[in-house]
């Protein structure tokens, strides 16, 4: 369907009335309720000044009932009052937001210190340097699904490698990595449960 000038000016014409883009899809043919609103945005009419109500809708709908007045009491005579000053405008206040991103550190820098190592057991990572002293320290590309993913070192710099010892079963660590990566909750939110 293309648009042909006398189907712009039916457009033209039934968006001016007030109708719905499905009415005038509708009642053009061959065009969805999307096609009418496209064309309706590049022709610059989307703005309507009847409040997008149909002309059908205005005619079907009561006159508002008036109430009639009720007759006025003794009015009071309205004394003038002294001009009243403008209110000053407020000043804004300034309100400290805490900082919530976090720093992006360039490559080639050490990452600082993470806060679940404070939570890991001595016994944890004493069996974790032990067993990275025996690693096979894997690059990238030598990681299979049998091999211990656990990252070594800064990714940035030349000296990083994978652990590459045998994973436990259903993990994608060794044993020890395991212990480490694997906590159980801390005591303290099993009390907010």
């Amino acid at each position: 369907m293309s648009w042909t000038d006398d189907r712009v000016e039916l457009l033209k014409k039934m968006w001016g009335e007030g109708q719905s883009a499905s009415q005038i899809a509708k009642e053009l043919g061959g065009v969805t309720r999307n096609a009418v609103i496209g064309k309706v945005h590049r022709l610059g009419l989307s703005n309507r000044s009847g409040g997008g109500t149909s002309a059908k809708t205005e005619a079907a709908k009561p006159a508002p009932e008036t109430k009639a007045a009720k007759p006025a009491a003794k009015a009071k005579p309205v004394k003038p009052s002294a001009p009243k000053a403008e209110p000053e405008p407020e000043k804004p206040v300034a309100v400290h937001v805490p900082h919530t991103r976090k720093a992006i550190i360039p490559a080639g820098q050490p990452l600082p210190p993470q806060p679940s190592a404070n939570e890991i057991s001595p016994e944890a990572l004493a069996k974790v340097s032990a067993i990275e002293k025996k690693a096979k320290r894997l690059t990238l590309m030598e990681l299979t699904e049998r091999t211990c993913k656990w990252p070594v070192g800064d990714p940035a710099t030349p000296d990083f490698w994978f652990c590459g010892l045998p994973v436990q079963a259903g993990k994608p660590y060794c044993e020890a990595h395991v212990g480490v990566a694997f906590q159980p909750m801390s005591s303290r939110r099993d009390r907010k449960r």
